[in-house]
Formats: structure tokens, C-alpha cells, sequence
């Protein structure tokens, strides 16, 4: 990878990663995030769950000028590492990064970072956290009319109750995107993108 190049970083990690898997959301449902991204050209965005900045520095690089991206990782040692990573693609004063347990962090973003709402929302850290974390961005009113939200690993390791959440509260515009397990040629898995109705 070539330092200050966000292209060659992800396409480094993905090459390393399809000999030595890695809990990224990887190239081929990547590819899919990244047209969800392109298309929502969004100006305020959130991950939840950083891990290594992978998914992080492939976002941002598509991201428009001035757009505010905030993620939130739990685990301090991952953090370190997507910091290092984040630096080395030359996006550090493009991410803002919250080491925080998100069910604390989310009441606090409109505050602490000075967003009103978000237009996309990536989710892919906890599964078993999922519906509770869309349910606090609802309540804290983080999300507005239209804000996109997509969430990884439907199928693998699954997040079954997400995803009855997001298709029946009537609360969103659901729409399943099979795919690939990140790195594997054979396992289904797939991406849920659920446009907020306000």
C-alpha cells in the first residue's frame, strides 16, 4: 500500500485478507456499501464498530468534501490499530474517531461532535446490538426523513432480530442485498439497507 492512498490501502488489506480472513466487511459486499454511499452522498455519517478502519477508510475516500464521519469502537486495542491505519491512507482529519461503548456514545453525539442528524448510518459492530443501537439513534433523533441506514452480516453470523425490526416496525423502507461472507467464494451473507421514513 502507498502511503496517503486510500485505494491502495483497501486494496492491500482485501488482498491479505482473502489468504488471512479478517472481520471486515470485505471487497464484494464492500463494493455494495460503496454504491450505497456514492448514491446517498451523504455529509454526516456513523459507523458503528470501527475495528481495524477498513471499512472506515473505504467510505470516506468516496465521501464528499466537508462530510463529518464519526465511528465508534468499543474495543481500545482495535481503535489503536484503525488509528494507525486511518493515518496511513492520510484520512485522519476526515474521521473522527470515539472509543466508547455505543448504548453511552450515541445519547452524546448531537453534543459532543455538533450533529443534528445523520444522513447514513453503517452498522456492523455487536449483533446482538443492533436493534438497540437503531432503536437509540430513533430516540435520540439522530436519524431524519430519508437518513440511509446499512447494517452488515444479516445472514452470517445473522442478526435476526434486526432485521424483523427494520422490515415490520413501519418505521423504514427495507430492502435486503444478498452477497458473499467477506473473503469466501461459498457462504451467503448480505447487507440490509433501511431508508428511515421520518
Amino acid at each position: 500500500a502507498t502511503r496517503g492512498d486510500p485505494d491502495s490501502v483497501v486494496a492491500a488489506i482485501d488482498k491479505f485478507c482473502w489468504k488471512e480472513w479478517a472481520m471486515n466487511v470485505g471487497d464484494v459486499k464492500g463494493a455494495i456499501l460503496d454504491g450505497v454511499v456514492k448514491e446517498t452522498a451523504p455529509m454526516t455519517m456513523l459507523e458503528l464498530g470501527t475495528y481495524m478502519g477498513y471499512s472506515a477508510v473505504r467510505t470516506v475516500r468516496l465521501l464528499p468534501q466537508g462530510a463529518k464521519f464519526i465511528t465508534l469502537e468499543f474495543n481500545p486495542e482495535n481503535a489503536a490499530i484503525a488509528k494507525e491505519m486511518i493515518s496511513f491512507a492520510g484520512l485522519q482529519d476526515r474521521i473522527i474517531q470515539f472509543i466508547s461503548d455505543s448504548a453511552e456514545a450515541i445519547p452524546q453525539l448531537k453534543t459532543k461532535f455538533n450533529v443534528e442528524t445523520f444522513d447514513m448510518v453503517f452498522i456492523d459492530h455487536f449483533k446482538d446490538a443492533y436493534t438497540r443501537d437503531i432503536k437509540l439513534l430513533e430516540t435520540n433523533k439522530l436519524l431524519c426523513k430519508g437518513t440511509v441506514v446499512v447494517a452488515d452480516n444479516i445472514i452470517k453470523p445473522g442478526a435476526p432480530d434486526y432485521a424483523e425490526y427494520v422490515r415490520t416496525c413501519g418505521k423504514y423502507d427495507s430492502t435486503f442485498h444478498e452477497s458473499k461472507d467477506a473473503y469466501s467464494n461459498t457462504v451467503i451473507d448480505g447487507l440490509e439497507k433501511s431508508v428511515y421514513r421520518g
